[in-house]
């Protein structure tokens, strides 16, 4: 094996490593987030304004280092978004101050849904796809996701259970949130100190850094030319995905689970903790869908079945019924996500991976970002805090029918062979 080949497999395995402690602190902190906010005195329509800014604040960062990335280096974007993880948390964790609450989120890094936010995936998207082979391609996504969901469902499960802990021991419900905000910033530390160790085989190769002689703004600022109709189409897609998902985001539904049941944290660290390992494993079984059907397909076929499950939730008259609908809910949930990342990666140009994940993440932290403000007086209203589930629901079947009609026939390179091109 060359040197470069090396250096490319131990970045793939670093990046594994970074995807893990990164999503074990978005789901360490999730599951008690708006239980922190809510024991700091907000009310649920500032909570849901927060988190509208938390998601809005992670856009602009993203947007900003994302569509750099490749031009200015991978690895010092990637640690000035672990940075901003610690600053985020840091301040979360000492202030009860609704503006500088406001601060930390619209500057620094904070994942209310337990998911990716920031720029990381859409960095660490385009490194993967430059060290591996397109066959290869929708396998280590499969796996790159499920190390996340697994890590998603630890990291929940170790918030909600060292919150109870605190709290039974003595501790005040306010502090013992604060310990879990103040771990979420002690990992950011540890992404900086991975990242450090990236190798310069993660960059963009120089001569795939050189852009067409006709100006265009979505290449000087975002850095795309010939993928930028196929890219921009995508992105109004998934932001209207993410729109929908934006009402029923992790922290929601664990606040949801606790007032309409009376779910404490560590049961709410269990849920979520199952419901992520679910998860995971439901994106481990897409690539082999993937391989007989196709990247759309799965995204389609796996996500509306899904939907109609998320229909089910707030309708179960108990705690068990409520969990099992929730349960079966994301054992198929996250099929479409290694295959979208996959797809978007195999049909854009190469030298454009981390600007189209990055505008495509984008899109999706800025449709996900309007919908929190709506959904938190909602969850306020016993009589409409099952509302959210039904808006989600809905917005997401019309999604999933829009994305096949206008993807169908834009096909990967790997399945050309199929029927059917890139076009």
């Amino acid at each position: 094996m060359s040197g470069l080949a090396q250096s490319s497999a131990r970045d793939v395995r670093l990046l594994f490593c970074t995807r893990a402690v990164r999503l074990f602190a978005y789901g360490f902190l999730s599951v008690v987030l708006v239980l922190h906010l809510s024991a700091a005195g907000l009310s649920e329509a500032r909570i849901g304004l927060l988190l509208t800014l938390t998601l809005l604040g992670d856009t602009a960062i993203s947007l900003v280092l994302t569509t750099r990335a490749d031009r200015t280096g991978r690895r010092s974007m990637l640690l000035l978004g672990a940075v901003l993880m610690i600053f985020a948390g840091a301040l979360f964790a000492v202030t009860r101050s609704f503006p500088l609450l406001v601060l930390a989120a619209t500057v620094g890094v904070i994942s209310p849904a337990g998911n990716e936010v920031g720029p990381f995936l859409a960095i660490e998207q385009a490194t993967l796809s430059q060290a591996l082979p397109a066959e290869r391609r929708t396998q280590v996504f499969a796996w790159y996701q499920l190390a996340g969901a697994f890590a998603t469902a630890f990291g929940s499960l170790a918030g909600g259970a060292l919150a109870s802990g605190l709290q039974r021991a003595g501790w005040a419900p306010l502090p013992s949130y604060r310990a879990i905000v103040a771990g979420y910033a002690a990992l950011g530390a540890v992404l900086v100190v991975l990242f450090t160790r990236l190798s310069p085989a993660a960059e963009a190769p120089p001569a795939k850094r050189v852009a067409s002689d006709r100006p265009h703004f979505l290449r000087s600022h975002l850095g795309l030319h010939r993928s930028r109709g196929v890219v921009l189409r995508l992105s109004a897609l998934f932001s209207l995905d993410a729109f929908a998902g934006g009402f029923v985001v992790q922290s929601f539904v664990a606040y949801w689970f606790h007032t309409r049941f009376g779910a404490d944290p560590a049961l709410l660290g269990r849920i979520f903790f199952t419901a992520n390992v679910l998860a995971g494993l439901s994106a481990l079984s897409a690539a082999w869908v993937a391989r007989r059907i196709g990247l759309v397909r799965t995204m389609v076929f796996t996500h509306l079945p899904s939907n109609v499950l998320l229909f089910l939730v707030p309708v179960m008259p108990t705690l068990e019924l409520a969990m099992a609908a929730l349960f079966l809910r994301f054992s198929i949930s996250q099929m479409d996500v290694p295959t979208r990342q996959s797809y978007t990666m195999a049909v854009v140009e190469p030298e454009e991976r981390s600007a189209a994940a990055g505008v495509t993440g984008i899109a999706r932290t800025i449709g996900s970002s309007l919908a929190p403000i709506a959904a938190g007086p909602l969850y306020a209203v016993p009589a409409l805090a099952s509302l959210p589930f039904f808006i989600a629901g809905g917005i997401k079947i019309a999604y999933d029918l829009a994305v096949y009609v206008a993807f169908r026939k834009l096909r990967p390179p790997e399945e050309r062979g199929r029927g059917g091109q890139v076009g």
